[in-house]
């Protein structure tokens, strides 16, 4: 998946960035206060994609 795809469907889903890292930028779900990192890589595996979703409880 395009990274820029999946930032656009985690701001829909609520998730705003908290803060950037080195090699990732760590996004905050304010709903449950749950963080997580995701790499600044073009295309981001399915796998991963799933389970970034999964951590921050979105859809």
């Amino acid at each position: 998946m395009k990274r820029q795809e999946f930032i656009s469907q985690l701001e829909r889903s609520g998730c705003v960035l908290s803060r950037h890292g080195s090699k990732h930028d760590i996004y905050l779900n304010h709903k449950n206060g749950k963080k997580q990192p995701v790499p600044r890589h073009t295309e981001i595996e399915e796998t991963l994609v799933r389970h970034i979703k999964k951590y921050l409880d979105i859809v």
